[in-house]
């Protein structure tokens, strides 16, 4: 049952998900005229339609990363995300399309060479706390956890798991506020961010349940040997010895949230988008009349 127009939340999607998921699970049957790969564009405008087929959303964006190797944070740590192949053309090619495809079904897109998705999505959310509208982020990166506030969700819609503020807590076993410390602590082999070597997940949330944050732990570090985790006693001289690895990660997991470009325009309302774009689009990927309805509904609810 959706929820009443009113209350429901601002959608802000994590698109890169959604189109590498479609990309590795979507038949490579589905190509255009010239043969080109389509599969992750057809998955994609799928999700796209049964996200908006389950939530009837009227405020509703999608945020695209742009490039793994020209973020701020590879200013920061040249190796951040290294461990990546980059994208295959042919993946480049749908993701532009997978673009074209939202902004002409009427959504608001967002995308910039320096910030990533994320970090376009914690604009976003920044900007709608302001405004007193709830958020849910439709993602499965547990990244994005951290931007969890008290009326707000996380939703990892693939796996069909729903996470508020507790949840969060109940799932990683520190608060969203905690998550970018979390991290630091952990590292995250998945962006290539380093951590604390031996800090496993329980630990640094027992850390972080005990101190609060990554500052109070290293300004009261003496106190960690009497703490009850396992290690207690050696641990103290591990987060000494490498506490310039836990600050670095620390830059590098945290989201800005107040990115000029996002906060000047705002846009989150969905609107009927162009028809004959998408028509056009739709012709030239060579998709035929069932997602074409679809798509098409999909702007009539708007």
């Amino acid at each position: 049952m959706t929820e009443p127009r009113k209350n429901r939340p601002v959608y802000l999607v994590d698109a890169s998900v959604y189109v590498f998921r479609a990309w590795f699970s979507m038949p490579d049957r589905f190509a255009d005229h010239a043969g080109r790969p389509t599969n992750a564009v057809y998955g994609f405008a799928r999700f796209l339609c049964e996200l908006v087929d389950q939530t009837e959303a009227s405020d509703l964006a999608v945020a695209f990363d742009e490039s793994l190797t020209s973020s701020f944070r590879n200013e920061i740590y040249p190796h951040y995300k290294a461990n990546r192949d980059p994208a295959p053309e042919e993946l480049k090619r749908q993701f532009a399309w997978c673009k074209d495809l939202a902004r002409h079904a009427g959504l608001p897109v967002y995308a910039d060479e320096r910030f990533e998705a994320d970090d376009l999505i914690a604009s976003l959310a920044s900007h709608c706390r302001q405004q007193h509208q709830a958020v849910c982020v439709v993602t499965g990166d547990k990244d994005l956890a951290q931007l969890v506030g008290k009326n707000d969700e996380w939703w990892d819609f693939a796996r069909r798991r729903r996470l508020d503020a507790a949840g969060v807590f109940s799932h990683f076993g520190v608060h969203p506020s905690q998550i970018p410390d979390f991290l630091a602590l952990t590292g995250d082999s998945i962006d290539n961010i380093p951590g604390v070597p031996g800090v496993g997940p329980k630990t640094a949330a027992a850390l972080l349940g005990h101190f609060g944050d990554l500052d109070s732990l290293y300004d009261r570090l003496e106190e960690v040997a009497w703490l009850k985790i396992r290690g207690a006693k050696t641990l103290a001289a591990k987060l000494r010895q490498h506490e310039d690895v836990a600050r670095l990660a620390r830059r590098l997991t945290g989201l800005e949230v107040q990115i000029d470009k996002v906060q000047r325009d705002p846009k989150t309302r969905r609107s009927r988008g162009n028809g004959d774009a998408l028509d056009a689009l739709l012709d030239s990927l060579g998709f035929g009349r069932p997602l074409r309805e679809r798509l098409h509904r999909f702007r009539d609810s708007a």
